[in-house]
């Protein structure tokens, strides 16, 4: 269902076309691999465990540091070696590729990965799949079925979410269906199911609840996975929209380099909506003079389900279901001092 799901998405997003602002000098940076971070222990290692090989998308992200935390809890607690690698940008496919042979190279028990690229990664899922190695999903799905389940975020549920956030903040800074409202667009990376999904969900719960002088502006601005890229033109893209109401940031990345561009420039005016809880978010949400909000996903049960999962197949038993939402919260100045958002934050 979810492959359909991403064929259809795949459609809508190349009618949308994204803008050009990912650049061709920053396409080949990404084509020219980068360098990862090869497998390193994660808990303490002990002879006769299990070992588990976590490959993550974002090496030193906060975003990664928070599903590597709770894999290595979930390593420490359940008594199994956990070893973690990734790669430095989230757009390396091709680092993940590699890593992917480095861990089949070391007869892992079992392997966690959460694809840079849908589609690009498939192979090699497919590939651990076929050596009756278990592999569980985190965060990002791919488009195969070679995996045992895949604990991540319902994106489009999130992006409907993210969409009811950004009209509901619209409407708390005093504008009316009678207003002219437009919304500018930053994603990570266009090839990213979970991406395109946040999309697919912003874009259908706005257009059956925005009114209908609220546009979402056709240019989507990406960044491909890099910071400073997404501050660059996110501050080219206020000066081409100078009528701009509000910014939406589909992932970590988009949302570290809206919420540093909005702060610098003192856009007091512009309605921010993210996701996860950056230094740069969690400053601006906590600031009496900034409308922002984010979707803050569980990332840590994450990576603790999925140690916990790949023991329990292990043990012989088979996931009953094939993808397991972990949930989102919505965080902004209004619900900061919510015990569950509190208890979620604390997290991340």
């Amino acid at each position: 269902m979810r492959t359909k799901i991403f064929s259809i998405i795949i459609i809508i997003l190349s009618a949308l076309c994204i803008c050009a602002c990912s650049q061709p000098a920053q396409k080949d940076k990404a084509d020219s691999a980068p360098a990862i971070t090869h497998c390193e222990p994660l808990t303490e290692i002990k002879d006769g465990r299990k070992n588990i090989y976590l490959i993550v998308k974002v090496i030193d992200s906060n975003y990664w540091q928070v599903i590597i935390n709770g894999a290595k809890a979930a390593g420490e607690e359940l008594d199994c070696n956990v070893y973690y690698c990734g790669t430095n940008i989230e757009t390396d496919w091709k680092g993940q590729h590699l890593l992917v042979d480095e861990v089949l190279a070391k007869n892992p028990d079992a392997v966690i990965l959460a694809p840079n690229d849908s589609v690009e990664l498939a192979s090699d899922i497919d590939k651990v799949h076929a050596m009756g190695i278990p592999i569980v999903l985190i965060d990002t799905a791919a488009n195969t079925e070679s995996f045992d389940i895949c604990y991540m975020t319902d994106n489009l549920l999130a992006g409907q979410n993210a969409a009811e956030e950004m009209i509901s903040q619209l409407r708390q800074a005093g504008y009316s269906g009678n207003d002219n409202v437009s919304v500018g667009i930053l994603v990570g990376y266009a090839q990213s199911m979970t991406i395109n999904e946040r999309l697919a969900g912003f874009y259908q719960y706005w257009s059956n609840h925005a009114p209908e002088k609220w546009i979402v502006i056709s240019d989507i601005m990406n960044c491909n996975g890099d910071f400073e890229l997404g501050k660059k033109i996110t501050a080219e893209f206020l000066i081409q929209h100078p009528e701009l109401n509000g910014l939406y940031g589909t992932n970590n990345t988009p949302a570290r380099a809206l919420g540093a561009t909005i702060k610098k420039e003192n856009r007091t005016d512009i309605t921010v909506v993210a996701f996860d809880y950056s230094d740069e978010i969690k400053t601006l949400v906590e600031s009496p003079d900034y409308r922002v909000s984010t979707i803050l996903q569980r990332q840590y049960d994450m990576g603790y389900s999925a140690v916990q999962s790949t023991l329990d197949i292990l043990d012989g038993n088979t996931p009953s279901i094939k993808f397991k939402d972990t949930g989102v919260v919505t965080v902004n100045k209004d619900t900061l001092s919510d015990p569950l958002i509190r208890e979620v934050i604390e997290h991340n």
